[in-house]
């Protein structure tokens, strides 16, 4: 690969042209890393929804032509000025947010929301020189969160990779750089159910089935999944869920259901649909007292949630997970380790595959709500 070092690499890329229109396989050409950035070979990307959500461009500002994908593991091919944390060669998670070391949230135990790299859906370019390292025929191609992984060859920021075992199967831990990453820590990180406690997961999707597994690791005794799809249930039983609630089913608030079944309440809760009225239920159903509920769902903006003051007041605590408190070059490399150590079950995350050129298919897997995760190949 080092041939390739300061030169432009021609390479395909998916790129989506418009709006909710399939993408377009093109050749498009890679400029080289600038300063505090690398330059990666992409070998499996996964879809994860933000992209369907950004490429309908409902609800936001549409950016097009744009490469799409962050749930991506690669190769370092090069790397720019003034990076000093990663070689060629090396094996890499890019990741949507990021980590500089410098910000307080970097410097700071608690808080992994970097100020430098934080996620930004509008911005298409890099932060070096706010161009794009991407082009078609000398026309510039928007990126996407600092990642653009639905391409052989993507630049991202040094601080928004995590450098990872080489023994690791790439085809397999690609999905850990986002939605099961951000479950999983949701639990671990930021709900932290003790042995023995009770969990309630509102929304089993991929994320909410990634924070059911971090409460069966946790040994909850009781994981009781809330969904609209009583589809999901039978897969979510892989996952360690033990109870299952469909709110359509019931005549009175799900969280007045939740509180009989379990004497009081949930010792924990965790949210992962960003629906407003599923927030509202996972913080009144956890148990008075002790009771923790995390909010990972994202929801509209002007969304606003109401709960009678007196449910705080009762010692409920409620909280807000970003990527699961996972800070990315620092944190992800051990997630990677729980998975090479059998600890966490990754492969049961992967419904489909497709090859690189049949992009398109996972985009309506998804679109139908087949599957949890479909890996792309680049390489076919």
């Amino acid at each position: 690969m080092s041939s390739s070092v300061g030169l432009i690499i021609p390479c395909k890329a998916a790129v989506a042209w418009e709006a909710g229109k399939p993408l377009v396989m093109e050749q498009v050409e890679v400029a080289p890393p600038q300063a505090l950035e690398v330059r990666i070979q992409i070998k499996y990307t996964s879809l994860c929804h933000t992209d369907l959500y950004f490429w309908e461009a409902k609800g936001q500002t549409p950016l097009f032509p744009r490469i799409f994908g962050h749930e991506a593991s690669g190769i370092v091919e090069s790397v720019g000025e003034g990076v000093n944390v990663f070689q060629v060669g090396d094996h890499v998670l890019p990741v949507f947010t990021g980590e500089c070391g410098e910000c307080r949230h970097c410097k700071s135990e608690e808080s992994n929301m970097c100020d430098l790299l934080r996620i930004n859906t509008d911005r298409g370019f890099m932060l070096n020189d706010g161009k794009s390292r991407f082009s078609i025929d000398g026309q510039p191609i928007h990126h996407f969160l600092g990642t653009s992984t639905f391409s052989e060859y993507t630049v991202v920021h040094s601080g928004s990779l995590a450098k990872i075992n080489p023994l690791a199967p790439l085809d397999k831990v690609c999905v850990l750089s986002c939605g099961i990453s951000t479950g999983l820590g949701s639990t671990l990180n930021v709900a932290k159910p003790k042995q023995g406690s009770t969990v309630a997961i509102f929304g089993l999707g991929a994320v909410g089935l990634a924070a059911a597994e971090g409460a069966r690791i946790a040994g909850a005794s009781r994981i009781i999944g809330i969904d609209l799809n009583p589809k999901r249930f039978d897969e979510a039983k892989k996952f360690g869920v033990t109870e299952f609630l469909n709110p359509k089913d019931q005549d009175r608030p799900i969280q007045e259901v939740i509180a009989e079944m379990t004497d009081g309440g949930v010792d924990r809760s965790i949210e992962c649909t960003g629906n407003i009225n599923a927030m509202i239920s996972a913080f009144e159903c956890v148990h008075d007292g002790w009771g923790v509920a995390v909010l990972v769902g994202v929801p509209n903006k002007e969304a606003v949630f109401m709960t009678k003051p007196i449910n705080l007041l009762s010692e409920r605590t409620l909280k807000g997970s970003f990527f699961g408190n996972y800070k990315p070059r620092t944190d992800l490399p051990s997630v990677i380790e729980m998975y090479m150590n059998k600890k966490l079950d990754v492969d049961k995350f992967i419904t489909h595959r497709v090859p690189f050129s049949e992009i398109n298919k996972a985009f309506d897997l998804m679109l139908k709500g087949e599957g949890l995760r479909c890996v792309i190949d680049m390489e076919k």
